[in-house]
């Protein structure tokens, strides 16, 4: 297999991440979620408290792809309108115009997504999964390449509206900031003392490459033993004590997306277990449907995703790299 494959990602991904370096401390692994579900064509769902960095970490991956970006301050009085288009009506040339929404860009930012109600949440349903929108009837494809960056506050519930488990599932990936540790925090106030980095920031990859990337992903490969270990994880959350309702097939095709993704960023052409465990949490810890009682617990998807992959048997004698 060639290795250009996972070279050029590899490159792509260096460039995004040291760019990001430059205004976001620490947060590796956060950042490298994003860029993974980037290269994915995934939409990702980030959860935290305010303050924590959430938005500039958006807006600086943003900044660094020659992409159009676009932001929706979500509010219980948007209208799936707003965020679609609307069709108005040109009184000069007697026709009506099509007047795009901000979803026809290439990095949506949906702010505080849970402030909107379940009607206007649902008009992305559509642009999540298929990459368009359909509009009195006419049905427009969405830009390439094409991702929602969610964001939503857990410690409010006045004014909010959880998301239902179909469009969560619409989320390749969920992760958190979490506050930093001590230096990191010396670092963030030296960093933004006199200026904000992300003012000066540069696109370091172009749309076209990007592409190319994205489009080279599919080819990393990936042996059917590793597709029967994705497998055992995704049925042992559907028979796990304290789960409902476990993942479903695209939670599975998910996971394996995710996984090339890991491969591919650490110069690897094929998928390995420990590609796998990387991707288990963001992608399957807000796919589980607990019961009232595991939902009250803190991290309890967590800790149950961390048990199955405890549990599941790891591929030892198998052939991971194609020959």
């Amino acid at each position: 297999m060639s290795t250009q494959i996972s070279a050029h990602i590899t490159e792509v991904y260096e460039k995004i991440k040291d760019n990001i370096g430059k205004v976001i401390v620490g947060k590796s692994d956060t950042i490298d979620m994003l860029i993974v579900s980037l290269l994915c064509g995934g939409h990702v769902l980030l959860e935290d408290v305010p303050g924590t960095g959430k938005t500039v970490l958006i807006k600086s991956l943003a900044a660094s792809v020659s992409c159009e970006y676009k932001r929706i301050q979500f509010t219980p009085d948007l209208l799936p309108s707003d965020i679609t288009g609307v069709n108005f009506f040109n009184m000069k040339k007697s026709e009506f115009e099509f007047v795009p929404g901000p979803i026809f860009a290439n990095i949506v930012l949906a702010d505080e997504i849970n402030r909107a109600t379940p009607k206007t949440q649902s008009g992305l349903l559509e642009c999540m999964e298929e990459i368009q929108a359909t509009i009195d009837g006419k049905t427009f494809k969405l830009a390439q390449p094409f991702m929602v960056i969610a964001t939503q506050n857990p410690v409010e519930s006045m004014g909010t509206f959880p998301l239902p488990e179909a469009q969560l599932d619409r989320f390749l990936m969920k992760g958190r900031m979490d506050y930093p540790n001590h230096s990191e925090g010396i670092d963030i106030l030296a960093r933004f003392d006199k200026f904000s980095p992300l003012e000066t920031l540069k696109p370091v990859v172009t749309a076209e490459e990007l592409v190319a990337a994205i489009q080279e992903l599919p080819k990393v490969y990936i042996c059917r033993e590793m597709m029967g270990y994705i497998t055992s994880i995704v049925e042992k959350t559907r028979s796990y004590p304290k789960v409902l309702l476990g993942v479903s097939p695209r939670g599975a095709l998910s996971l394996m997306k995710a996984a090339k993704g890991y491969a591919a960023i650490a110069g690897r052409n094929y998928v390995t277990p420990d590609d796998v465990k990387r991707a288990a949490h963001p992608v399957l810890d807000h796919r589980l449907t607990l019961e009232n009682a595991a939902r009250i617990k803190k991290n309890a998807a967590y800790e149950i995703i961390d048990d199955i992959l405890g549990m599941v048997t790891v591929p030892t004698e198998a052939v991971f790299e194609e020959r």
